[in-house]
């Protein structure tokens, strides 16, 4: 069986995490999280784990798909012939004949009126179809700051694209001039039987060209020419990672055909301070030992907006922080879209010790012990033994003293091994 099982084989992704067709996100998210965590395939035994991890990677992408609103419209409307074998809208790579027809014109081929080929659409044998009426989309990368996708930005800038030739009007030529048919084809697009080498959507633009004398001298017969406009895009507050902004009929224009999109598909950049789990930031934030234990009211992180968030602490007398004590801040996270709502943001507390270079008076250390809660009562032993210790010990090294060279962190029992009688 194919490993991208969602997307080769025509299945309802509804079914895959069993969860009705009307399902809100929160189902969704649930019906996930439950079949990926029955059929992981480190949760099976050895011999249903291939079986198991077909299963596991259709859940992952029936998730993927319907849990992104975008890409769960367009699967409703369109099925799985309008994503690709990585789960995102787009043609797949290696198509075959027939898809890259279908590609071009739509349905089952589209080229009507052409002779030499049966058993597709448009051709002798088989109903034509319509013909494309929309030239191919411009599919990009931008890379986004978080600070950008918490806040919102309008972008502008230069494109410079292909338009149809203002003097010809695309023809390539002049207002009367025929345009000769090419001599290995004969116009056809194939030669016989067989198509010609690397068919493209723009094939058939090329199989008819004009003389030297004839063409068009202003885009010297290919029908288009170059031209610069300004375009604008908006980013929303709250766009996130794979999300698609869509300048429709901007990109480069085609004769006979209704300009495709420029699709830029967001790239969320690394941030130096927070980390974003969908609607929700995290960050870490420094506390001195003192203000732990005594408590502080001040600024402790600069948020994406400029904003400095304050703590007061403690909230009731007596309270103490924690070395990884997570603080949540409700409504400070990411903006939701088309929504007045927040994620929550989520601080962990690290506490900053002296450093070796502290050396207090010993009066100082008695008046700590005196203010500080008391250690646990001392353990009980036969017999005590005083040891010296490393201050600055490797977690790397820890197994290392194996005699047989293995490791303290893999598993007493090896995969795979089987009990021998040791020789007398």
């Amino acid at each position: 069986m194919p490993d991208d099982l969602v997307s080769k084989v025509e299945v309802d992704l509804y079914e895959v995490l069993e969860i009705p067709r009307d399902a809100s996100k929160e189902e969704i998210r649930k019906a996930y999280r439950k079949s990926a965590l029955a059929s992981h395939p480190d949760k099976v035994p050895e011999g249903e784990r291939e079986a198991a991890e077909v299963k596991f990677k259709a859940v992952q992408e029936a998730y993927d798909i319907l849990y992104d609103d975008d890409k769960r419209h367009l699967y409703d409307t369109h099925g799985m012939g309008a994503f690709n074998g990585s789960g995102e809208p787009g043609m797949g790579a290696a198509p075959d004949l027939d898809d890259l027809l279908a590609q071009m014109f739509g349905g089952m081929g589209g080229m009507g009126g052409m002779g030499g080929m049966g058993g597709m659409g448009g051709m002798p044998g088989m109903p034509g179809g319509s013909r494309s009426r929309k030239s191919p989309n411009e599919e990009q990368k931008y890379n986004v700051r978080l600070e950008d996708l918490y806040k919102g930005k309008t972008v502008k800038f230069a494109s410079t694209k292909n338009v149809i030739c203002s003097l010809c009007n695309g023809k390539g030529g002049k207002e009367k001039a025929k345009a000769k048919k090419c001599s290995t084809c004969d116009g056809e697009g194939m030669d016989g039987l067989t198509p010609l080498p690397k068919i493209t959507p723009y094939a058939l633009l090329m199989v008819h060209s004009h003389s030297p004398k004839d063409k068009c001298k202003k885009c010297k017969g290919a029908k288009t020419t170059e031209a610069k406009k300004m375009l604008e895009i908006y980013i929303p507050p709250g766009a996130r990672e794979g999300d698609r902004i869509v300048l429709e009929g901007e990109a480069d224009q085609v004769p006979d055909k209704e300009p495709g999109d420029i699709v830029f598909h967001i790239v969320e950049e690394e941030h130096a301070t927070f980390r974003r789990a969908g609607a929700d930031l995290t960050a870490t934030i420094d506390v001195t030992l003192a203000e732990s234990l005594t408590g502080f009211s001040r600024v402790v992180i600069q948020h994406l907006d400029g904003r400095g968030i304050e703590l007061q602490h403690p909230q009731k007398p007596g309270q103490v922080l924690s070395p990884g004590q997570l603080l949540k801040i409700t409504g400070e996270g990411m903006p939701i879209k088309r929504s007045d709502a927040r994620g929550d943001l989520y601080l962990e507390v690290n506490v900053k010790f002296p450093e070796e270079t502290w050396t207090p008076s010993p009066s100082v250390l008695e008046r700590l012990k005196e203010v500080l809660p008391p250690p646990d009562p001392p353990i009980a032993a036969d017999t005590v033994d005083v040891v010296a210790y490393d201050r600055k010990g490797n977690l790397d090294d820890f197994g290392a003293n194996d005699p047989q060279g293995g490791s303290a962190w893999e598993d007493d029992e090896e995969e795979g091994e089987t009990a021998q009688c040791a020789t007398q």
